[in-house]
């Protein structure tokens, strides 16, 4: 008796082609079903039986000594492979892959990428029952040939709304006919083309065997277009000549992934073929007329967003939709209509609204889950163990995540994120908190899991079975193979921020090499921030850093000697450049502990730097930005008073400067507020003097530097200044405002400190039983 063979065409990912698929077999009742799949996934079929995979999942494929050349098999709970798995695993049949394996197509060279448009297939393989690097779209063809301008509702109409009928075959012998026409034209050219004819050469050899097996009624499920070309059984002998060029083949290692509806949407770059998995989601699950249920789950969104949506909203979409099917001589409503009529009388005709239900609804954040006896790498392992002990499960919606370092768990949960980020796994991405809070205890994360990390779980394996010593090991290698010091820098905060203590002190050798052969200040004093940084919050985390504060102090002696020789002679973008990071440092080092006389060095450099005036151009001496710069650092330190800020100013708006330099001065003094202008009348009247001196003819040079620095200052400070230029000279003391008294009443001001004391929580202004705090005055009598 010889073995009956049935092909089943199918469109991939399509819940017309799943249902059709579901009736063929219980009518058929095959005693072996093939399906097109990599043959490596064969030992690991029977994990879809359980009830803890749950769809949409995908087999992941991987070249063993090369991770990252990976390839991915989608499926979801509509998609026609998945029902005949399911199927063949329920009815105790085999279950069996037959498509070319994945050690052939990860063994092709790196400059033959594979086609986006359907993850786990080689370039040009098909998509939906069609091929995109093929002359031709299969069901465009189809859809022109019936008088149908839009291939995909065509598709609808006939496939994916239509219920199985008496006989489950008939659908499935019109597609064969169909695509047999279509490839009556000539063999196909081109890479495409030669792999197609491999894949199929590979499925006609895996036919035979399983009709060598003693399977009598075989079942074959595989995308519509090769059906013709498996239909038509050339010798065995022909088929070994065609697989006789493929590549040698690489070793291979297979597994199930979690995948997400969002993955399976063109929309998102893991393009499968269609741009509605939510919607076709629905569409196979629901029994009977899916319209009503699909319009009340988008009212019911709507409304959880605060959009005024009722039930005859409901009612009244679901008329409009059926009516725009009929008008449009539709069978059923589709997606067009549906999403029509939601704008229509949900959304007011706002796309706004309707782009949350095309999200939402429409293309879906379904999450599968895999079970845990799926083959995992090592790692793999270790990350689900820390996901579930500190209750971090991956979510395909994005959410905020707020950590209290203080705590045990939040602490353990921030060392696996940014352990995780360290090989390039963004689940978490730092966030600001709603909460405001300038304490180092707090962080804020924005989770969001996505399905292609497995694929990076994967490649950190090379460094570690663990976590722990994976991120360990890529901040070593990436240490080694750092050129700049800011990269170094970054990586030792990132080391202390995970907890890396076995991997900080090699990280550490390197710094310090690279530290002490690096000439540049520029790069030092990029550096230095982030090591401090890297010290504040290692006191939070109870880090040993001492030889971190080392290699710190160190770098701020170095820009310390090195700071002003490298500020001679640079050009405007280099000015503005190294002004921002002579604000870094500035701020680093006032972070830093106090040892060894730090601070006072670096106002002895600010001084040196704030003294070098101009000599001969911009070739010997330093611009006017970071000189102003440095004074007004010195100024808000305490270092200078502001009689010698305004002596300063004075000698720098003389007629002996060029306007332009001086205009940068002003901007570098005023850069970070201008209230001092408010508190030293002198001071604005020096620069309104000098501001109406300036020549004409250079008033245009320098307007674009003074709009630059003065729309930097707060909106209040701004108003103030311009009333008082209007109110008349500013030499004297300015009037009373509206609102404030001509002197501060000192009885009156201290009865009100323990009250601000409290709330600054200032440690040296205590609140006395005996009567209230006192706070240090100047020597004018005004209050510090």
């Amino acid at each position: 008796m010889s073995a009956e063979v049935t092909l089943l065409g199918v469109r991939h990912h399509g819940p017309g082609s799943a249902r059709a698929v579901a009736a063929a077999l219980e009518q058929l009742r095959p005693d072996a079903v093939l399906i097109e799949g990599p043959p490596e996934a064969d030992p690991i079929v029977g994990l879809a039986a359980g009830k803890d995979m749950v769809p949409p999942v995908a087999l992941l494929a991987h070249a063993v000594d090369d991770p990252a050349r990976a390839a991915f098999w989608p499926y979801a709970e509509f998609s026609p492979e998945w029902v005949a798995i399911r199927y063949g695993l329920d009815a105790g049949v085999p279950v069996r892959f037959i498509d070319l394996p994945a050690a052939y197509g990860l063994a092709e060279e790196p400059g033959e990428p594979e086609e986006p448009g359907e993850p786990g297939e080689p370039a040009g393989t098909e998509q939906d029952g069609r091929t995109d690097e093929r002359p031709g779209d299969p069901i465009g063809m189809l859809a022109e040939a019936a008088g149908c301008d839009d291939p995909e509702r065509w598709w609808e109409d006939v496939i994916e709304h239509r219920a199985p009928g008496t006989d489950a075959l008939a659908p499935f012998a019109a597609v064969a006919e169909a695509m047999a026409a279509l490839r009556e034209g000539g063999a196909a050219a081109g890479p495409a083309a030669r792999r197609d004819d491999l894949r199929e050469a590979y499925m006609r050899q895996q036919v035979r065997a399983a009709k060598r097996a003693g399977h009598r009624r075989i079942a074959v499920v595989c995308g519509a277009f090769h059906v013709p070309a498996l239909a038509a059984m050339p010798t065995a002998a022909h088929d070994r000549a065609v697989l006789a060029g493929l590549p040698k083949k690489v070793r291979t290692d297979i597994t199930w992934v979690p995948w997400t509806h969002r993955r399976l949407s063109q929309q998102s770059g893991y393009g499968a073929g269609i741009v509605s998995p939510g919607w076709y989601h629905h569409l196979f699950t629901t029994p009977g007329d899916p319209l009503p249920l699909w319009l009340t789950r988008a009212a019911e969104l709507l409304r959880a967003e605060d959009h005024p949506v009722s039930s005859a909203h409901v009612i009244e979409a679901v008329r409009l939709a059926r009516t725009l099917a009929v008008v449009r001589e539709r069978p059923l409503a589709g997606l067009t209509e549906t999403v029509d009529a939601v704008r229509s009388v949900m959304c007011d005709g706002s796309d706004v609204a309707l782009a949350l239900v095309h999200d939402r609804l429409v293309t879906g954040d379904a999450l599968g889950e895999v079970p845990d006896g799926a083959p995992a790498v090592p790692l793999q392992r270790d990350l689900a163990r820390l996901q579930r002990s500190l209750r971090l499960k991956p979510a395909v919606d994005p959410r905020e995540l707020d950590l209290d370092l203080r705590k045990e768990n939040d602490a353990a949960r921030s060392r696996l994120l940014h352990r995780l980020r360290l090989f390039g796994i963004d689940w978490g991405v730092p966030s600001r908190s709603a909460v405001n809070s300038t304490g180092t205890f707090r962080e804020s994360w924005r989770l969001h899991w996505q399905p292609e990390f497995a694929v990076r779980v994967v490649e950190a394996a090379q460094w570690g079975t663990t976590v722990e010593d994976a991120a360990a090991g890529r901040a070593v290698g990436a240490a080694r193979a750092a050129v700049e010091l800011t990269e170094l820098t970054a990586l030792v905060e990132a080391c202390l921020l995970a907890g890396l203590t076995d991997a900080l002190p090699a990280v550490m050798r390197v710094l310090a090499d690279c530290a002490a052969l690096d000439t540049d200040v520029a790069q030092l004093a990029g550096a230095l921030p982030a090591l401090v940084r890297a010290l504040r919050y290692g006191d939070v985390r109870g880090t040993d850093h001492g030889a971190l504060g080392e290699v710190a102090a160190g770098l701020a002696d170095r820009i310390c000697v090195g700071l002003p020789p490298a500020c001679t002679g640079l050009d405007a973008a280099g000015a503005e450049a190294m002004r921002g990071r002579l604000d870094e440092v500035h701020g680093a080092i006032g972070l830093l502990e106090p040892v060894g006389g730090l601070a006072d060095r670096w106002a002895a450099t600010l001084r040196a730097l704030a003294r070098r005036e101009p000599a001969g151009g911009p070739a010997t001496g330093v611009p006017g930005l970071l000189r102003g710069r440095a004074v007004r650092l010195l100024l808000d330190d305490g270092r200078l008073d502001s009689e010698e800020a305004g002596r300063r100013l004075g000698l720098v708006l003389s007629v002996a400067s060029a306007p332009a330099d001086a205009a940068g001065w002003v901007e570098g003094f005023l850069t970070g507020g201008g209230a001092l202008l408010l508190h030293d009348p002198r001071l604005l009247a020096l620069l309104d003097e000098w501001l109406t001196a300036v020549p004409a003819e250079v008033f245009t040079d320098v307007l674009p530097l003074l709009r630059r620095t003065f729309s930097a200052l707060e909106a209040g400070v701004r108003n103030t200044v311009g009333s008082r230029v209007a109110a008349g000279p500013l030499g004297a003391e300015p009037a009373a405002e509206a609102g404030t008294g001509p002197e501060l009443d000192p009885a009156r001001a201290d009865a009100a400190v323990p009250v601000v004391a409290l709330l600054l929580g200032l440690p040296g202004c205590p609140v006395h039983p005996g009567g209230p705090a006192r706070i240090p005055r100047q020597a004018d009598g005004r209050n510090t």
